[in-house]
């Protein structure tokens, strides 16, 4: 059972998300809050996914991520986010955020993230990830990208593009036919190679150095 966490400061969003999450047979949400409690709530309730909205008036958002993301056994973290905070969005992504979510995201899409999430994966909604991009790479050039990925052996590109399309682990082992334990150590050297990145990001170089041709749904293909 995966276990969610709901953080916002409307308890209408909250009510929303864990009526759409609980339709789920594999998803329970196990905590929601506003940003006041967050930490203590989320550290508490032992959640594996958490849903953060990036912009509250009664905390922090991007200092809760911080936070969670310090903890000794850290959740997955997805910020919340509408059209309006693209400035927060580079910060979230360098504090180690694992995907952002529009806040109102298909039902069946936010399940698949929740799963995508809860597998090690990393989503973008497809309406922000150009805003993610340019907030991340906006002093970088293309070439920059490109000249990172020439680092890389032929496996750990093919490695990178999947990445960039948001797959976790066990889904990129399915689809290179390789074992998991074997994708860890290419996704380790991916990550390591580029400057010790974090999944999301290293999704957006992919993304920035044409590595990733067209972007499956929320969540990867199922």
């Amino acid at each position: 059972m995966i276990r969610v966490a709901v953080v916002d400061d409307e308890a209408l969003v909250r009510s929303g998300l864990r009526l759409i999450l609980g339709t789920a047979p594999d998803i329970e949400v196990v905590a929601e809050c506003s940003g006041a409690f967050a930490v203590d709530t989320v550290l508490g309730s032992k959640a594996d996914v958490v849903l953060l909205d990036i912009r509250m008036p009664d905390a922090d958002g991007l200092s809760v991520l911080r936070q969670l993301r310090a903890a000794p056994r850290s959740p997955a973290v997805a910020m919340l986010t509408t059209f309006d905070v693209q400035e927060y969005l580079a910060a979230a992504l360098r504090a180690g955020a694992a995907g952002f979510l529009l806040k109102d995201t298909d039902p069946e899409q936010l399940v698949r993230a929740v799963r995508t999430l809860a597998e090690g994966g990393s989503v973008l909604d497809p309406a922000v990830t150009r805003a993610v991009i340019g907030g991340y790479l906006a002093a970088e050039a293309e070439a920059t990208a490109a000249e990172a990925v020439e680092a890389l052996t032929p496996r750990e590109r093919e490695v990178l593009t999947l990445l960039g399309e948001g797959l976790a682990n066990p889904q990129i082992a399915e689809r290179m036919g390789l074992a998991p334990s074997t994708v860890k150590d290419h996704v380790r050297a991916v990550l390591g190679k580029l400057g010790g990145l974090n999944r999301v990001q290293a999704a957006i170089v992919a993304d920035r150095a044409g590595l990733v041709t067209s972007r499956p749904p929320i969540g990867g293909p199922r």
